[in-house]
């Protein structure tokens, strides 16, 4: 074993070790890990691990089982296990196997799997006394295979089919055995993949992996009746409401024709369910929203429907027992104190943590810790959960032009995953690889998506090589969804189809090839890029950056994916493991002289291996709810209501020649604190990283992508881009000024760096490279300042006006108090402060009405560290003289806060500039004592 690889055991043995979390250490333990699942407490933020005691008995059997030979077993079955058994001899020089039936050996977790499918059907009793499997409540026997995520499920089905088909054309009475199968995928591109399953394939498993001990068994394979369908063939079908003939609901026997299609004339059917985690029924006790779903990645139509249809079919053909393989056998419950509960007929496991130290997967690597400040609450770096950031995830929710920027920490964390994807791309291209590697984001909707696209197809991506729209591709959710159910779409977005045809006439492909997926609709188009991610001679073979909302279809096999970006809520360990499984595959398949794999890694930014932080025996029940009291607008007090704008943006017409006062200019300080210029990562099981395996992505070696020159352009470029459109003079003139103006402030001593390592020429280029936005922003804010000839408003086009009438009811457990001066009828105290606040706005006799800013959404944006914010002011107060005061209460000041100040007095400027609002002011409160005397100012 090398110190720097989480790998410990050969994929062709049973395990002999693994890792166990020892605290904050992981150790290495002898023998095989127990079966076990996690059980989290979202309450109290807890973990524990829950044995599954089942499985661990039945391991036991199974070994007692094999080893005195198969007792029980049919002469068709002993053939294969033998057959599949074999694997010939290990030449540890060339690092293969040499002499066996096939290249490579079945894996010890796939030949486990269908022994233990065996050992339940055949085996003697005594081998299974004292086992009971739990079934769903359902008619029909469920038997469930767990297996990780590229433990190679397909062939595990393979050996299903050979394993039935072969005894029931032997044993034809025999009722444990069938030739009639059916398997339900959850979408087209896992039902595409698994049409290899059929023997007249012409890539069929059967011959490549050399299923059969003889060609006699091969040709017998041959009649077996097997039909493969997504599940949204289970769907009722819908009835024609303005048909002139009325047919009625569609019985259980045309359903069943309809779905079997082939197989309409067999009787007693097995089931095969891939990714059955998707087939549940919902219990009676089991309530479960559809937020809680969508959380957890689950389709709850799809669920039920799913197992409604195959009662259909039990009903008219019967199903002799189901056969689920899934990575992830959970159903949600809806309760709070565990996420899902586990299927309970599960008979083996081989789970994610297993196949990480097997090597059947690529090992993650985690971000253990940067050079940048951590989160306050966790210590953790801000890298590993980049969407627990408020900064983070305030502007990644809110609806955004296309052209906004993204977070400042977000591209930062860009600027890092891409250089490190980069050194990765070279030594593919090094090592002879056509193929490049692939970053991958999930984000949490389609605007953050867009946004993302236009950040590397624009050139904001510090790293030039990203910048490649043809390489580029944004997966549309709503039209992957349509594409994963063969649906198309009458209507099209006519600028997302022509990327899509881009991106395919980009692939190289033969002629033939490139008309026929041009004249595809666009579903099908997005599929065909979808599905041949890394695959050569297929449309997507080129693509290097994939973007995306949802987790990409299940089965989605791209083995180059070697970089995740996460920038969506993980509320679930098991949408962590979903997200971070697309980028599982291995790319090859090498081993060293111990028959273990060489390590492959996937690199993960913002995707929290483990989203709990501690580990305990178990969770304590959560205090009692506190009393609730319902905040409203109070009736019969519309004398009291204020309005005010709801401003958008400000546009600012510049003069034609720009200048600026620099003496005028105030320092900008750009805190390294705030700025990771290297990232640690270590490799990851779930929630374990290694700290004795960290290997560091190292900004500084990149010096040649950040040539002072080019900074400067790109920062006089984004200026250019935010004021183009209100600069009245020659357009190519405004970019030479701002070019100037750039210039000037760096060679000025208005940038402060407050750290004498920093001070280094590479350190200081890289600091102004990645704070690019903040720096613009401040010199666009002062441009601006002494160069506007005038100011518009931009309302906002849903809502222009917003007033507190507006409000919404909503329930508060918080400290409050009627009031009588405001429309709204209580006011919440969070402080002791903002309760003397609102005793001077009762008793004031300058003040005619006021109310605190809860829910009122009364906002102003103001730019920070290159991200568009909100800025939310704690109290509105109309005074007697008929001015509007917005105040902010502040304990202390920082830089963050004079930038609100900054945007909240220019937005009182143009709202009082244009009229029709009445007169506006602000201040802002830093004493107590002093809040009287603030609020006579505007008296």
């Amino acid at each position: 074993m090398t110190t720097r690889s989480l790998i410990i055991n050969s994929p062709y043995d049973a395990p002999s070790a693994y890792w166990e979390r020892d605290g904050k250490q992981m150790t290495l333990k002898q023998g095989r890990r127990p079966a076990a699942y996690e059980i989290f407490d979202t309450r109290n933020n807890t973990q524990r691990t829950e044995p599954l005691e089942q499985v661990n008995r039945i391991r036991q059997r199974i070994d007692e089982w094999r080893a005195d030979g198969y007792p029980g077993v049919t002469s068709v079955t002993r053939q294969l296990l033998e057959h599949w058994h074999a694997r010939g001899d290990w030449d540890p020089e060339a690092c293969r196997w040499e002499g066996g039936p096939r290249q490579y050996p079945f894996y010890f977790c796939q030949l486990e799997a269908i022994e233990t499918l065996v050992w339940w059907l055949e085996a003697q009793e005594q081998y299974r006394q004292g086992i009971f499997l739990s079934g769903d409540g359902g008619p029909w026997e469920r038997i469930c295979n767990k297996m990780a995520t590229g433990s190679g499920k397909t062939s595990v089905m393979s050996l299903i089919i050979t394993w039935q088909t072969l005894n029931a054309i032997h044993y034809p009475k025999d009722r444990r055995f069938s030739k009639a199968v059916l398997i339900i995928t959850p979408g087209l591109t896992v039902k595409s993949r698994l049409q290899v399953l059929k023997p007249g394939h012409p890539q069929n498993v059967f011959d490549e992996f050399n299923l059969c001990p003889n060609e006699a068994m091969r040709q017998q394979l041959n009649r077996v009746e097997l039909v493969i369908e997504n599940w949204h063939t289970l769907m009722p079908l819908k009835e024609q409401v303005r048909s002139v003939v009325k047919k009625g609901k569609e019985s259980d026997e045309a359903f069943t024709r309809r779905v079997l299609g082939a197989l309409a004339n067999e009787r007693d059917l097995i089931v095969i369910n891939d990714e059955a985690h998707h087939a549940y029924r919902q219990q009676a006790e089991s309530k479960v929203s559809k937020k809680q779903a969508e959380e957890l990645g689950i389709d709850l139509e799809e669920a039920t429907r799913w197992i409604e249809g195959l009662d259909r079919i039990h009903k008219t053909r019967r199903i002799r027992r189901c056969f689920d393989l899934s990575a992830t056998p959970f159903a949600p419950t809806g309760k709070s104190n565990t996420e899902s509960g586990l299927f309970e007929w599960i008979v083996s496991d081989f789970g994610l943590n297993d196949a990480i130290e097997a090597g059947l997967v690529k090992t993650p690597r985690v971000v253990v810790r940067d050079d940048a400040l951590a989160n306050a609450k966790t210590y953790a770096s801000k890298l590993y959960h980049l969407y627990r950031e408020d900064e983070v995830k305030e502007d990644l929710n809110r609806r955004a032009e296309v052209t906004a920027p993204l977070p400042d920490l977000v591209q930062k964390a860009y600027a890092l995953l891409a250089y490190d994807w980069k050194e990765t791309r070279q030594q593919w291209q090094e090592a002879g690889h056509s193929i490049p590697p692939v970053m991958l984001t999930v984000c949490n909707r389609t605007e953050t998506a867009a946004r993302i696209e236009h950040f590397f197809n624009g050139g904001d991506c510090l790293i030039q090589e990203t910048q490649a729209p043809d390489a580029t591709l944004r997966v549309d959710s709503k039209v992957l969804e349509k594409a994963e159910q063969g649906e198309t779409s009458s209507s099209k977005d006519k600028q997302y189809a022509a990327r899509l045809e881009a991106l395919i006439k980009a692939a190289k492909l033969p002629a033939d090839k490139e008309a026929d997926l041009l004249a595809m609709k666009q579903e099908e188009q997005l599929r065909a890029l979808v599905d041949t991610v890394g695959k050569r001679g297929q449309p997507g073979q080129y693509l290097q950056n994939v973007i995306s909302v949802a987790m990409l279809s299940e089965g989605w096999d791209a083995a180059n994916v070697t970089h995740i970006m996460g920038l969506r809520a993980f509320t679930s360990q098991l949408l962590c493991e979903q997200v971070i499984g697309r980028g599982l595959r291995r790319v090859s398949h090498d081993m060293d002289a111990d028959r273990k794999f060489l390590p492959e890694y996937v690199n993960v930014f913002g995707v929290p291996l483990s989203i709990f932080q501690d580990a305990s025996e178990g969770g304590e029940a959560p205090p009692p709810p506190k009393p609730s009291v319902r905040i409203e607008v109070e009736p019969g007090r519309n004398h009291l209501e204020i309005r005010w704008p709801n401003v958008d943006r400000i546009d600012n017409v510049l003069k034609p020649e720009l200048v600026i006062d620099w003496q005028s200019v105030p320092t900008l300080t750009l805190d390294p604190a705030q700025t990771p210029l290297n990232a640690d990562i270590a490799p990851s099981l779930t929630g374990s990283p290694n700290l004795a395996m960290v290997t560091e992505i190292d900004l500084e070696r990149a010096v040649d992508e950040f040539r002072l020159q080019n900074l400067i352009f790109r920062a006089a470029r984004k200026l250019y881009l935010q004021n183009q459109a209100t600069f009245g003079g020659d357009k190519q003139y405004l970019a030479v000024q701002l070019i100037r103006l750039v210039e000037q402030f760096l060679a000025s001593d208005k940038l402060d760096i407050p750290s004498l390592w920093h001070q280094d020429p590479v350190r200081r280029r890289l600091l102004f490279a990645l704070n690019m936005d903040t720096v613009v922003a401040h010199v666009s804010r002062h441009v601006t300042e002494q160069n506007v000839e005038r100011q518009e408003l931009i309302f906002e086009e849903h809502q222009p006006i917003g007033a507190t009438a507006y409000m919404r009811p909503w329930l508060t457990t918080k400290p409050c108090a009627p009031t009588e001066r405001s429309q709204i009828s209580h006011v919440v105290y969070d402080s002791a402060w903002e309760k003397m606040v609102a005793d001077v706005c009762e008793d004031h006799p300058g003040i005619a009405a006021w109310a605190k800013n809860d829910h009122l959404d009364f906002k102003v944006r103001y730019l920070w560290r290159g991200s568009s914010r909100n800025f939310v002011p704690d109290y509105l107060i109309r005074l007697t003289n008929g001015r509007t005061l917005v105040l902010e209460v502040k304990g202390q000041d920082s830089q963050q806060n004079a930038e609100k100040r900054t945007a909240m007095e220019t937005w009182v400027k143009a709202v009082n500039e244009q009229g029709g609002f009445g007169q506006w002011a602000f201040d802002t409160v830093f004493k107590p004592a002093q809040t009287r005397d603030v609020i006579e100012q505007y008296l």
